[in-house]
């Protein structure tokens, strides 16, 4: 099997770091001309010159629309949004409605403002795909993460109905379940879970293991990869498919 994406005009949001510059970095390497998007200017002048870049917030539709304006009237073939905050940790009482408006802006607001851009011109030459990003969150329940989960759920919502919408004209839709992806993101949310419960960092790492059946966590670059698969011929007629790269997460809050 040789996946290829060559000749393939790719979006992809957040790609400075983690995931998303992971993705952008396979995508570019297997032949595709990718465009992506960040608030860290200094993470995307640090990915190779020939992947072009833009300084946007996805929650923000005038941002969004004016990045699509520069990269739509040449085509697009793939979209990959990957954008996401993980918003408070906190109960629901204690969350404001900035943190939550937040939270609901870069994770869902941001994936609907760019698939209305992308869509017209997939439906246009009738082929396109669309990979959200979802979360295992966005399929199981996660206490004192209320916004977040609410968010995710809503890409899972997104996800099936638009495979089914956008089907008839041969535009593909999936999302991906990460699970603990390695990374400075996944540190931020140990370090955040630690300090609601008052225990050690390193307790929190275990726990979160242990919430999955391999007992893993899993390097930026295989999410790469599989997105990187369902967005290739080989993938041809899956779509509606919420995809784990998680060693099969039983639950996301291990109790003490």
């Amino acid at each position: 099997m040789n996946v290829s994406l060559a000749g393939k005009r790719v979006v992809i949001t957040a790609g400075g770091a983690g995931m998303g510059r992971a993705t952008a970095l396979a995508m570019h390497n297997l032949g595709a001309t990718v465009f992506t998007c960040d608030l860290d200017e200094a993470a995307l002048a640090s990915l190779p010159d020939e992947i072009t870049t833009f300084m946007c917030d996805v929650s923000d539709p005038a941002q969004v629309d004016a990045m699509f304006d520069q990269i739509l009237p040449d085509g697009l073939d793939i979209l990959v949004n990957n954008a996401g905050i993980g918003g408070p940790t906190a109960p629901i009482e204690d969350v404001s409605n900035d943190e939550w408006r937040q939270c609901m802006g870069v994770c869902i607001d941001g994936q609907f403002y760019c698939a209305r851009r992308a869509v017209p011109v997939f439906k246009q030459q009738q082929s396109g795909v669309i990979i959200n990003l979802v979360s295992a969150a966005g399929i199981l329940g996660f206490p004192n993460r209320s916004p977040y989960v609410a968010a995710k759920w809503a890409v899972t919502g997104l996800t099936k109905t638009l495979a089914m919408e956008l089907g008839p004209d041969n535009i593909r839709v999936n999302g991906i379940v990460p699970g603990n992806v390695n990374g400075e993101r996944m540190e931020r949310i140990i370090k955040a879970h630690a300090e609601a419960e008052d225990i050690d960092p390193e307790e929190v790492r275990r726990l979160y293991a242990i919430g999955t059946s391999m007992q893993c966590y899993v390097d930026p670059e295989e999410i790469a990869d599989m997105i990187c698969f369902l967005c290739s011929d080989y993938s041809r007629h899956v779509s509606g498919q919420i995809v784990g790269v998680d060693g099969f997460t039983e639950t996301l809050y291990p109790r003490t």
